[in-house]
């Protein structure tokens, strides 16, 4: 080898017990930082999540460091994979208003809430997780799992959020058309709560943009990672990724790399 490359054996030596230099040592030391990170978050970070997260742990870097060290290693996050859910929206039930309007942007907790239904697989059928989400810090208030896709599932999420969270007067709540949420029971509890009801317009998933998003998340970071023998095996997954590691770690560019728990708690601090 020595003599192809052109130098001799001694030369070759030499240079094997060189020591390494202070940017050499920098360069380790900061990649095995971008790696640890990028293990901790389970391989559900890119290049300017972890460049945030180690920046706010007074790690100075740039996205482009990080980029450029990922790519020579070929650490990824978790592959993007698309996922269509539906719900039944033909029925007889009233159909409210589009009060929402995609209007995403919320300026205090508990003013718009939204929500959906998807579907985990598992060996021993669907398992169908229904959410509500807080719009202003992206927060899973509420939650509930069943094998069967009904009303009593989307009654049990909005129930967890409502003594969750104990709103005031006039969130608007807003859902497809699907016939869970329009049927007498679950509108009568949003009456009983003093929401406002909120649908879809028909056929058109950007009305409920921002659940939707959330949904695909947990799909691309979680569901697709992993195979479920069991639908409690199922729920016991789902219920550490939204408690444990989406409400409180996974940090979100829209709330300016805070995690939802944080964001609300920066602002119960300042309104008090």
């Amino acid at each position: 080898m020595c003599s192809v490359l052109g130098v001799s054996k001694s030369g070759y030596f030499k240079w094997l017990k060189r020591p390494k230099s202070d940017r050499q040592k920098r360069h380790e030391k900061l990649s095995q930082e971008i790696l640890q990170t990028h293990l901790e978050y389970k391989q559900r970070y890119g290049s300017v999540k972890i460049t945030k997260t180690l920046n706010k742990r007074g790690i100075k870097v740039s996205e482009r460091t990080v980029s450029r060290i990922m790519t020579k290693n070929d650490w990824k996050s978790c592959t993007v994979r698309k996922y269509k859910a539906t719900t039944n929206s033909k029925h007889q039930h009233p159909v409210s208003e589009n009060v929402l309007n995609r209007q995403f942007k919320a300026s205090k907790p508990n003013q718009l809430w939204v929500t959906d239904i998807t579907y985990i697989p598992t060996n021993e059928g669907w398992l169908y997780l229904a959410t509500v989400m807080d719009l202003y810090s992206r927060k899973i208030v509420g939650w509930a799992m069943d094998k069967t896709m009904t009303k009593e599932l989307v009654i049990a999420a909005l129930n967890m959020a409502y003594h969750r969270q104990k709103p005031g007067k006039g969130v608007i709540h807003h859902s497809d058309r699907g016939v869970q949420y329009a049927s007498y029971e679950y509108q009568k509890l949003l009456k009983q709560y003093h929401m406002t009801s909120s649908m879809s317009r028909k056929g058109n998933c950007y009305d409920n943009a921002c659940i939707e998003s959330f949904h695909g998340i947990l799909k691309r970071e979680l569901v697709y990672q992993t195979k479920y023998k069991t639908r409690q095996e199922a729920r016991e997954s789902l219920f550490e990724y939204i408690e444990f590691f989406y409400n409180s770690k996974r940090i979100h560019s829209t709330l300016n790399y805070h995690t939802p728990n944080e964001f609300e708690r920066l602002y119960n601090q300042s309104a008090a």
